[in-house]
This record gives C-alpha cells, sequence and structure tokens, in this order.
C-alpha cells in the first residue's frame, strides 16, 4: 500500500456539486482538493477514474454544464459525506440517498447543501489529465473559478470565518480522516507588507498594489521620454 495520501495528509475534504445536461443533480466528496489563488480565486479537485476505467460523473457534469458548487465538509455533515461517496448510478440524486436539503445557488441553477456552512458557487475552467497505470491510475484534475461564496453567519467572529466554528474534516489516507477544532496563527518575521497581503489572500490589497505598479510604471515611461 503506498504511503503518498497519508503522508501528505490531511486533505481538506469538499462536497462537489454539479448538475448533468438532463438536469439531475450529483453530489459527490472530494479529499484531493485546494485553492490555487486569491484574485479572482480559483479552487480545484482531482477525480480518479473508476475501477472500469471510466471517467466520474463530477468531472463529466462539470465539463458539460460549466458550473460546479463546491461546499464545505464538517463533521456534523460526516455521515452524508461518507454516504454521498458511494457508487451509485449515473443521475442517482445523493440528496436524497443522504438526506440532505437543498438550497439553490444565487448565481447558477445548481443547489447547494443547506446544512453547509460555506459554498462556492464555481464556473468550470479546465481540466488538466494526468496520465496513469489503469484502470484507476488516469486523474482528472478539474480548475474552477469561484464567482459567489456564501458564509453563514453562525460561522463567522468578528467578521472572519472561524474555522473552530465550522469544524472541517480531512482525510488523512487509508479510512482515516480528522477534525479541525483550534488553530493558531503565525506570521513570517522580516516579510515585506506585500508578501504578507498575498499569504492574507487579500484580494482588495492585490488591486490596490496594482494600482500602485501601474502608476508606478507610467512615471517611469514619462521619464524615459
Amino acid at each position: 500500500m503506498t504511503p503518498s495520501r497519508p503522508a501528505s495528509s490531511p486533505a481538506p475534504s469538499a462536497g462537489y456539486r454539479p448538475k448533468n445536461k438532463q438536469g439531475q443533480s450529483n453530489l459527490t466528496p472530494y479529499s484531493q482538493f485546494n485553492n490555487l489563488t486569491f484574485d479572482p480565486p480559483y479552487v480545484m479537485f482531482s477525480s480518479n477514474q473508476t475501477a472500469h476505467g471510466i471517467r466520474k460523473d463530477t468531472v463529466i457534469n462539470a465539463e458539460e454544464t460549466g458550473t460546479f458548487v463546491w461546499n464545505l465538509a464538517t463533521w456534523n455533515l460526516r455521515e452524508a459525506v461518507n454516504i454521498s461517496a458511494e457508487q451509485t448510478p449515473y443521475g442517482t440524486d445523493e440528496f436524497e440517498l443522504c438526506g440532505l436539503a437543498k438550497e439553490q445557488a444565487t448565481l447558477m441553477d445548481v443547489p447547494t447543501v443547506k446544512e453547509s456552512p460555506v459554498k462556492f458557487e464555481c464556473e468550470y475552467h479546465t481540466t488538466v489529465r494526468l496520465p496513469g497505470n489503469p484502470p484507476m491510475g488516469t486523474v482528472d484534475i478539474v480548475i474552477g473559478k469561484v464567482i459567489g461564496v456564501h458564509i453563514a453567519d453562525g460561522v463567522l467572529t468578528d467578521g472572519l470565518l472561524d474555522v473552530r466554528k465550522t469544524e472541517p474534516i480531512a482525510r488523512c489516507g487509508y479510512y482515516q480522516y480528522t477534525v479541525v477544532r483550534d488553530t493558531f496563527e503565525m506570521v513570517i518575521p522580516n516579510m515585506s507588507q506585500d508578501v504578507l497581503y498575498g499569504l492574507e489572500g487579500n484580494a482588495a490589497k492585490n488591486r490596490r498594489k496594482n494600482e500602485e505598479n501601474k502608476k508606478t510604471e507610467g512615471s517611469e515611461l514619462v521619464e524615459d521620454k
């Protein structure tokens, strides 16, 4: 058994919710998920093929419809997350299977998980397909642009998302999971403010910096003349 997954754990878990072209919904968890950048925000998830060498429903639906929704997987939703991972026939509505409520997204015709405290509405951007050994080794890396973010008031503290309140779960490899209930802060010493705002993921500061750069470039061109 390869230790690559547990050695790179924990991997944040998320429930993805695209629709197919027939309007049927699909909900499935992915632990091979992460944020990519912040202005604008992009996220990715990777999906291996099935044991029969078939691409997963979530990948097909995201590519065909151009949209999908990310729902935060939490401690309170752990049992539903596990059930939604079952391999079911194409077109199965995992909301009904898991006993979860649907809540319509605001920017696209895709339902979100009402019980999840954090949701992203995403536009499909691209798929990177990495070849692997059959039947399951080949993986699709799906990248989406986040165009809408929904955060429940109950998981905010002083206007910031409080991970201690969301209690996200993450996969550690094998059949093991963990839950986040505590956090700590560390700020890199002797680091420029430009780098720090990037670590914060502060889009407003990034855009201000871009305007400053434009003014600087403009003044340099005038001086060159």
